[in-house]
């Protein structure tokens, strides 16, 4: 009983990481107004009939702090480059020059903040449920234990632990 346990909590653990990971992979996605080569991560290029991520068929690179550099492995990728930073909405318009495509970060608008502000509360919220839903698994297999003959004191401390 004390293995299936020490699993439980472990599951709970491991969770709960994953969803804060998330919760932190979400929030840099977020543009804050400064270049950051994560804010392309969502990005797929069609390469050869194949969707790739953007940072396999190139080096994303950050020039200033206004400013992601995108270089190509080949020039033949620009192209199909530039159609998937359109295609991904981010407010942003890529500028080709035949070698690479730059990636100019205008300032945030009121409108643009309000946006993201929603986008961050959103991912917070979804994060919440999971937490909550995680948490919510873990105490029925508590109290179903305690049903079953595991001792109350121990399923409460179990539970405290679960809350923590």
């Amino acid at each position: 009983m004390q293995i299936e346990i020490d699993q439980l909590l472990d599951e709970v653990r491991k969770s709960y990481g994953k969803a804060l990971e998330h919760l932190k992979n979400e929030l840099t996605k977020i543009r804050a107004g400064k270049a950051s080569p994560a804010m392309l991560d969502g990005i797929r290029v069609e390469y050869y009939g194949t969707p790739m991520p953007l940072n396999q068929v190139s080096n994303v690179t950050t020039a200033d702090a206004k400013t992601i550099v995108i270089q190509p492995w080949e020039k033949s990728m620009l192209a199909p480059i530039e159609k998937a930073i359109f295609e991904a909405n981010l407010g942003l318009t890529p500028m080709n020059d035949g070698e690479v495509i730059r990636l100019n970060i205008p300032p945030l608008t009121e409108d643009r903040r309000q946006l993201l502000v929603k986008q961050a509360k959103h991912h917070g919220e979804e994060t919440k449920i999971s937490l909550r839903t995680t948490r919510h698994k873990a105490l029925e297999i508590i109290k179903k234990a305690v049903k079953d003959g595991y001792p109350e004191d121990a399923g409460k401390r179990l539970e405290e632990k679960v809350e923590e």
